[in-house]
């Protein structure tokens, strides 16, 4: 079994300066291909109990408002209404705009993994389901579906000599997501199964936690996650990051309908 990641004493300080200030605390994993069907089976994690949902990144061809830590989702939900969220990553609660505080939607949130965290920020609004869909199409329009504030916070960041017209959709995807209450952890988990367009997948677990209680949270959980042979000093790397490069990659090189100006 693989011993229990740490953070040196510099990272710690680091994060324990950060906790006052974010929202939420979540701490992620993601499995190595080779062990999803045993870690799914191992946790009882059953696939009828999952909820569909399709994901869609808004982003030049080259990826550069990643570049720039920018990320632009549009989200559908099975037999639920749609979402947009505009996130900043790396983001560091000093740094976040005074006037984003206390906007519903808007959080500061650290997602942490046995080795390294980032603290980001997010603004998520609802959406109708059939513009998401229409927007995946390239027959709707970014810009209907943001909020004055999202706008604003998209204009604001985006990379120098990138203009709303140059953005495409990357994707969908398809994912399946469940949660569970797995035996002996006194907290609710999450399982992300990602489908990606070359036929890999990405496993992530998951767990939320208030700040105040987050190092008990991630102590319990590498406890746990160990105890049943999960290996928490696999390879990490964010599920967006590793999804966007991979739907990057199928995008025909002529161009499509601009989602920023298509008819909407």
């Amino acid at each position: 079994m693989s011993p229990l990641p740490t953070y040196d004493a510099e990272r710690l300080g680091e994060l324990l300066g950060l906790l006052p200030d974010v929202d939420s605390v979540e701490l992620k994993l993601t499995v190595p291909d080779a062990d999803h069907r045993r870690v799914l089976d191992g946790l009882g994690i059953d696939a009828l109990d999952a909820e569909l949902r399709q994901v869609a990144f808004i982003d030049t061809p080259d990826l550069r408002l990643s570049g720039v830590g920018l990320v632009v989702r549009a989200r559908r939900t099975q037999r639920k209404a749609g979402d947009v969220a505009v996130k900043l990553r790396p983001m560091l609660p000093a740094d976040v705009p005074e006037d984003l505080r206390g906007i519903d939607g808007f959080k500061v949130e650290i997602d942490a993994s046995p080795q390294g965290f980032t603290c980001s920020c997010s603004l998520t609004v609802a959406a109708h389901d059939h513009k998401v869909r229409a927007l995946y199409g390239e027959q709707g329009r970014l810009a209907k579906l943001l909020s004055a504030t999202q706008r604003k916070v998209l204009d604001d960041h985006l990379p120098a000599g990138v203009a709303l017209a140059d953005l495409r959709v990357l994707g969908p995807l398809t994912l399946l997501k469940a949660k569970f209450e797995p035996e002996g952890l006194a907290r609710k988990m999450v399982a992300e199964l990602w489908f990606l367009p070359d036929g890999s997948r990405i496993l992530e677990l998951s767990t939320k936690a208030p700040p105040r209680i987050a190092f008990q949270a991630a102590a319990e959980t590498k406890v746990f996650l160990a105890g049943r042979g999960i290996d928490l000093a696999a390879p990490q790397d964010t599920k967006t990051r590793t999804a966007m490069r991979a739907l990057a990659a199928t995008l025909p090189e002529t161009p499509r309908t601009d989602p920023g100006d298509a008819p909407g």
